[in-house]
């Protein structure tokens, strides 16, 4: 996902409303064979369109909590301190520390733990806040500007060059929606699939996601390709059993 203007940083969305719950469900299928995969219940604390916190939890096919999330973007709307954390795999990766110059990636497998501090630019962006530099930018998006900036991964311990484009309109549920385009902004893209975005033009929320997961198939140990779609609705084939949004 070269970096986004330093006025970025230096304007922040504005305050819509005082703090509040926001929580959702996202509906994970493959990508090609589109089995059901997972189900993401969200939980965020919002200010108006800005990200202040929250939780992601991870449910498999049959109700079983096999993962968790948690996110705080307080230090910095575009890069937040987070954890995500799959038991099973004894797999977390992590933004540890937000400073104004830096922040900290790490990363723990098979008991190993390795770390890399990454050295702020201008507009970077990291993990989720991934969504809030669209969110920021959302208005230039519709009209036709290219995004670019620079993006941290943890789960890589790296930065990467993105850029993110509009490549149509839509509908979602009955609702106006933008199609979005990610992809890699350097020769990356011929390793790297793009991802493919779809956002509610009113709200501004992600409404379907088509590309890499942060879940991993455990047949092979490999991020699944997934479509996930976060509807008001259930699909058919989602567990029952899921704690509830409230």
């Amino acid at each position: 996902m070269k970096t986004l203007a330093a006025a970025l940083l230096l304007t922040p969305i504005a305050a819509l409303a005082a703090p509040a719950d926001h929580h959702f469900r996202g509906y994970a299928y493959d990508l090609k064979t589109n089995a059901y995969l997972y189900t993401e219940v969200h939980r965020q604390t919002l200010d108006g369109l800005n990200w202040i916190d929250g939780t992601i939890d991870y449910f498999d096919p049959k109700g079983a909590k096999i993962a968790s999330k948690t996110l705080d973007y307080r230090a910095d709307p575009l890069i937040p301190v987070f954890k995500l954390d799959i038991p099973s795999e004894g797999y977390v990766e992590a933004i540890t520390e937000v400073k104004p110059d830096r922040y900290t990636m790490s990363k723990t497998f098979e008991g190993k733990t390795r770390t890399e501090v990454i050295k702020r630019t201008p507009g970077m962006a990291a993990d989720s806040g991934f969504h809030s530099a669209i969110v920021q930018n959302f208005d230039q998006l519709q009209a036709g500007k290219e995004l670019k900036f620079r993006f941290g991964v943890a789960g890589q311990l790296d930065t990467y060059n993105f850029r993110c484009k509009k490549v149509g309109d839509t509908t979602f549920d009955g609702k106006p929606a933008i199609k979005l385009l990610v992809e890699p902004d350097s020769l990356l893209r011929f390793l790297a699939g793009p991802l493919n975005l779809v956002y509610d033009v009113k709200t501004r929320y992600l409404l379907e996601y088509r590309g890499v997961s942060n879940m991993h198939d455990p047949a092979t140990g490999k991020a699944y390709n997934v479509r996930i779609v976060y509807t008001d609705t259930p699909p058919k084939d989602a567990p029952a059993n899921l704690p509830p949004l409230s």
